[in-house]
């Protein structure tokens, strides 16, 4: 029942695309093809050849499959490093007062304005779009996590008190569950951070992923816009595979808020 309400509310696409499809050629406008000729063009690039594997044509194995592991590993490692350090820095008022002014300062630079020093370090590759990916997905994961450790309710922490809990025992049932939510919340907005990064470092120092196919067919209007469609729809894919994550290892934390 949930999953058809959830479908009766798609009905704003296909008006949104109809939409689209008529106004484009009505304007005739070169730089705005309709959908039904980026349509046709993403199969021919993305999902069609001679040699296609797994539905996947090979410029799609070249470009879009580098992409996703940049994409996935980038991420998995900022988050990590963000909770760690975050889960640190709240718990510790010292450590708090050293690394403050720096988290501050990190998160103050812009990180395309980097990609040229992650150039000359790295060179043109994969090392580089990773550095780009974790240095633009750190800072809100680090925030999220400083401020859920540093917001446990002292009440929690007065009975790990009286059952004498240890250090590990503290952090695994009291702080890290207490952090969660907020932690979560810089998880989620880190994602379309991610895909905004690997975008912009695959546009300066890569020969191949979805943003070098990008810059490619820059005169190619229809083959660039199926990358466009393609990165929407990847966020948009991501997005709802991390919400409904989120609410499932979350679901005491959404069970506790509705019988509040």
């Amino acid at each position: 029942m949930r999953l058809l309400r959830g479908l009766a509310r798609l009905w704003v696409v296909p008006v949104a695309l109809a939409a689209w499809e008529v106004l484009t050629r009505l304007a005739q406008a070169p730089y705005f093809p309709p959908p039904s000729t980026i349509a046709a063009r993403s199969h021919e690039l993305w999902f069609s050849g001679p040699a296609a594997r797994l539905f996947l044509s090979d410029e799609a194995v070249r470009h879009l499959l580098p992409s996703l592991w940049r994409l996935v590993v980038g991420w998995a490692g900022a988050c990590l490093a963000g909770v760690l350090v975050g889960i640190a820095v709240g718990r510790s008022r010292r450590l708090a007062e050293y690394v403050n002014p720096l988290i501050h300062f990190g998160r103050s630079i812009p990180p395309p304005t980097l990609l040229p020093i992650f150039l000359v370090l790295f060179g043109v590759g994969t090392p580089t779009q990773l550095a780009a990916i974790v240095f633009g997905v750190l800072w809100p994961v680090l925030l999220n996590s400083v401020d859920g450790a540093r917001d446990v309710d002292r009440q929690y922490l007065e009975t790990a008190d009286v059952f004498r809990l240890s250090r590990g025992q503290r952090l695994w049932r009291i702080i890290l569950p207490a952090a969660a939510p907020k932690v979560f919340a810089g998880l989620r907005l880190s994602v379309s951070l991610a895909l905004v990064m690997m975008i912009i470092s695959e546009l300066v120092g890569s020969t191949e992923g979805i943003g070098y196919r990008m810059l490619q067919d820059a005169l190619d209007i229809p083959a660039m816009w199926t990358a466009i469609v393609l990165i929407g729809v990847l966020g948009f894919v991501l997005n709802a595979a991390f919400v409904r994550a989120e609410r499932w290892l979350l679901a005491w934390h959404y069970g506790a808020r509705k019988s509040t």
